[in-house]
């Protein structure tokens, strides 16, 4: 005889004293299986991401530098009607910069350098080659990557939560049929989800002046995957 102690869920929002631990005893061999489903589906969500690098004599410089070049970057963005809640700074360096000459490889300091990224939420994906082709005209220097997700995949996860249930039942009975049991009993289900908002992640892409030619950005959104992974314990059953 096997006895599993399994706790209840307390709502912690309200003023109520939690329940105790529901025991369930099994009387025959158990199964324990892990599954995995997901769903492939369109994206309806681009995430870009987008730099200014400037390198100036001085600190001061090279901040104000690389704030004028990152304001035509933000104003082309609102101006394609991109809202202002879309736009994120995402990350600002500012470094001395050295480099080595010399057989002496003495040191001479280089300047200043300042990176300063934004990211972008594009809510009509179908125009993520021509905001990329805008932000390099407005002074970015380099493209981060682009990602693609689903804003609400509840729907997918629901699918794909129906068919990791339906395969753990099958493969359940089947591993009791082998040990020469006639069925079983579900005893605990657990469940992790995956990202809200899966991504596929191009590599960092740095530009040139091939990438301002007049040529829109080619871009393919494909397909993203929204999952669940379902931990399931049985009881064979004669």
């Amino acid at each position: 005889m096997l006895r599993y102690a399994l706790p209840a869920i307390a709502a912690a929002a309200f003023s109520q004293p939690a329940l105790a631990d529901v025991e369930i005893i099994s009387e025959g061999p158990v199964i324990a299986l892990s599954i995995t489903e997901t769903v492939n589906q369109a994206p309806d969500i681009a995430n870009l991401s987008a730099g200014v690098t400037t390198l100036e004599p001085t600190a001061v410089g090279a901040m104000q530098a690389n704030a004028r070049q990152m304001e035509r970057v933000i104003e082309r963005l609102e101006r394609l009607g991109i809202d202002r809640d879309d736009i994120q700074t995402s990350g600002i360096n500012l470094n001395a910069e050295y480099r080595w000459e010399g057989p002496e490889n003495r040191q001479i300091f280089n300047g200043y350098r300042v990176m300063n990224r934004v990211s972008v939420t594009l809510r009509e994906i179908d125009r993520a080659g021509e905001v990329l082709d805008a932000l390099v005209a407005a002074g970015a220097t380099d493209i981060g990557g682009i990602g693609w997700a689903v804003e609400d995949d509840s729907a997918a996860r629901e699918q794909a939560r129906s068919a990791a249930f339906a395969t753990g039942m099958e493969r359940a009975r089947a591993y009791a049929q082998m040990a020469g049991y006639g069925n079983v009993r579900l005893l605990e289900v657990s469940e992790v989800v995956g990202p809200g908002r899966p991504m596929v992640m191009t590599e960092q892409i740095v530009v040139t002046a091939a990438a301002r030619a007049d040529v829109q950005t080619p871009v393919r959104p494909g397909q993203v995957q929204s999952g669940v992974t379902v931990t399931f314990t049985y009881e064979m059953t004669r």
